[in-house]
């Protein structure tokens, strides 16, 4: 049985969380965006207008272990500020000791994709996304269905909570629940916008915010023989983008090449791709398009952690794929009849490689990792 299939409990939680608004009450308030330089209006779903109060709410949520069924994991156990909301590991373990397949993402302006986790379509808001760790059992990640009323029972009896659910949710006859918590932690990272690296700076105008080795990093990086932009397109640097303006959310995977364990185009059994919602034989090993932002700090890389820096990414796409000659997926994945044309071999010299590298860590925005905006609120004085 495919993951996909796995994962329906957590998907049809979905039903039980209220998708309309208050219909005749008046229009909230309009939330004062702290938008970096350039950076358009995220994309928010009607039914959860932004406050400054949600926001709060979800921070808390999102730094505390009580939200686990066991009490021992957090959001941020897999998502550390300091590694730009990454957790270092090739791939997690949930709550329980059970194996994640896929790596943890950074969330670095997350309120932008069109859609969540590497390879699912099926979830195109934060707020479906929260659905999947907070209630999956398969596997197992924050573990919270077999313990929902101990898990909400926690948070009432907290001092600091009951003010906070009341503050972010004053017309919900009963503020804890799942609705709220979900749509509380989904405001929160909305929020996570990080527009300060030296790239950014260098597209506002501040021409020396970039070495010389990153100015020629960034030519190759936009250029017509690495072609990196083609999938890390736009201001993100990715081609999966949404924003309050887009008319239709930009939803697209790609296979890069990583595998092929049967010469036909195949992955790992638990890491197909898209293929185990479309179960087509062309979407084997189609994953979403990360951001780059924040990259240098959210090794290891792919979507099972296999590539551990980002010299070895490079050399991944100037051999035009992956040849696994050991282990128990054997395979070229060079010649992967599923991946996309535009993964082939190039050249690039030692300094080029060097360069490319540079640019990619320009990319990096040290205050995002420190901005007490984001940082645990339970370990505040």
């Amino acid at each position: 049985m495919f993951r996909a299939w796995k994962v329906s409990a957590a998907l049809g939680a979905l039903l039980l969380v209220g998708c309309g608004g208050d219909e005749g009450a008046p229009p909230p308030t309009p939330y004062a965006w702290k938008l970096p330089a350039g950076f358009p209006e995220p994309f928010v779903p009607a039914d959860n207008p932004m406050s400054d109060a949600k926001v709060e709410l979800g921070r808390h949520l999102f730094h505390d272990k009580r939200l686990s069924g066991n009490g021992t994991m957090a959001c941020v156990s897999c998502h550390e500020q300091a590694r730009a909301f990454s957790d270092g590991k090739p791939t997690p373990r949930g709550s329980t000791g059970d194996h994640v397949a896929r790596n943890s993402p950074g969330l670095a302006n997350v309120a932008y994709l069109a859609t969540y986790t590497w390879a699912n379509p099926l979830l195109e808001t934060l707020e479906t996304q929260a659905l999947v760790p907070l209630f999956n059992e398969f596997p197992t990640e924050l573990g919270v269905t077999p313990r929902l009323e101990e898990v909400f029972q926690r948070l009432r009896d907290d001092v600091k909570y009951p003010e906070l659910f009341r503050a972010a949710f004053p017309d919900a006859a009963e503020p804890v629940d799942r609705e709220t918590i979900v749509k509380a932690l989904a405001s929160f990272q909305r929020t996570l916008l990080s527009g300060g690296s030296p790239y950014d700076r260098y597209l506002q105008g501040e021409r020396e915010a970039l070495t010389p080795e990153a100015r020629r990093g960034m030519e190759l990086f936009f250029g017509e023989r690495a072609e990196c932009y083609h999938c890390h397109s736009g201001r993100h640097l990715s081609n999966s983008f949404r924003s309050k303006d887009s008319v239709l959310p930009n939803m697209q995977f790609f296979n890069n090449g990583l595998y092929d364990v049967d010469g036909k185009g195949a992955y790992p059994l638990d890491n197909p791709g898209l293929f185990e919602f479309t179960q087509r034989a062309e979407d084997q090993g189609r994953f979403r398009v990360p951001q780059l932002r924040n990259v240098e700090l959210t090794a290891p890389y792919m979507h099972d952690g296999s590539i551990a820096t980002l010299e070895a990414v490079i050399d991944h796409y100037v051999a035009g794929g992956r040849n696994v000659t050991e282990g128990p997926f054997v395979g070229d994945g060079r010649a992967n009849p599923n991946k996309d044309p535009l993964v082939r071999p190039f050249e690039l010299t030692e300094s080029e490689r060097a360069d490319l590298v540079a640019f990619l860590k320009s990319l990096t925005d040290v205050e995002f990792t420190r901005d007490a905006r984001f940082a645990n609120p339970w370990e505040e004085p």
